[in-house]
């Protein structure tokens, strides 16, 4: 299933749905009248209410027919999540050939980590998959995009093994991790030049882990004004998504509704040569097989 949150210009309040056939199907008006107990006012209540809502809901939305949804291109889609809980938890140097041109770009030699590089990211800075990046140029002067595969966490669990990590995977998203390169060397860590307002694009839907199926087998790339920059595959990850899900519980309970940002390859604007930052009007597109595409064009206010 794909699991959205969406609006319409008759109903601006953000609800659930699923796509199905280019259409949404709003859940609360197709099977609000034969849900057990309150309606999940979000995606977020309901990935928490656990496996057996999740299936109870498969089952309601089953029967549903596309036509008596609303067209796809007719709807406003918010990030699936567009307020998470915590931090979104974020990989660096999760791709062999991104920290070799990261290497290069800093003049320093490439030294494969040991165990996954954590960083994360504001509630805040969660964006729609079609909103607009907003750039403020009081800020940062370099502004840049690395595509990434996004994690749900659907069951909660500590000191998981990686044998059983992905059983606790709600479902697969994406995410475009905007970066300011320039905050990001002035304050001598990752943090704060990754997480300013907007700079999470994330969606278009959660597509569930049944539909998505192996984690490790997915075309990812990024597009800027229909140009390739980025260009790989999940199965390229030093770390997998089940090895990163078992580091990250050690001592760290996860909790449904947790994102996981999973790195991203080669090819980001800090490591071309000269490097390449996005601009005022630039339409990013960042694509992974299986889910679909984020369409992001950066907005400057000067």
């Amino acid at each position: 299933m794909k699991y959205v949150t969406f609006s319409t210009k008759n109903e601006p309040t953000p609800q659930i749905g699923v796509v199905r056939d280019d259409r949404v199907i709003a859940l609360r008006q197709a099977v609000g009248n034969q849900w057990e107990g309150p309606f999940p006012a979000s995606l977020l209540e309901l990935i928490q209410l656990g496996p057996s809502a999740w299936k109870r809901m498969a089952l309601l939305t089953g029967s549903q027919r596309p036509q008596h949804g609303h067209p796809l291109a007719e709807v406003h889609l918010h990030a699936p999540i567009p307020r998470p809980a915590k931090n979104v938890f974020c990989l660096g140097l999760n791709y062999v050939s991104h920290m070799e041109e990261a290497a290069k770009a800093r003049g320093r030699e490439i030294k494969i980590p040991e165990v996954p590089v954590f960083f994360t990211k504001a509630p805040t800075s969660v964006n729609g998959p079609y909103d607009p990046i907003p750039w403020d140029t009081h800020v940062t002067q370099q502004v840049d995009y690395e595509a990434e595969l996004g994690v749900v966490i659907g069951t909660a669990g500590k000191n998981i093994p990686a044998a059983k990590a992905l059983d606790h995977v709600f479902g697969y998203t994406i995410i475009n991790d905007v970066s300011a390169r320039d905050l990001q060397k002035d304050h001598l860590q990752w943090f704060k030049g990754k997480t300013l307002d907007g700079f999470c694009p994330m969606g278009p839907w959660i597509v569930t882990a049944d539909e998505f199926r192996d984690p490790q087998t997915k075309a990812i790339s990024l597009r800027v004004n229909g140009v390739t920059k980025q260009s790989s595959n999940t199965r390229h990850m030093i770390f997998t998504v089940a090895v990163t899900i078992e580091s990250l519980s050690k001592g760290m309970t996860l909790e449904p509704g947790d994102i996981i940002s999973t790195g991203t390859p080669e090819g980001v604007g800090l490591g071309r040569t000269p490097p390449e930052y996005l601009q005022d009007g630039d339409l990013v597109e960042t694509e992974i097989e299986g889910i679909g595409v984020l369409k992001n064009r950066v907005v400057a206010s000067k």
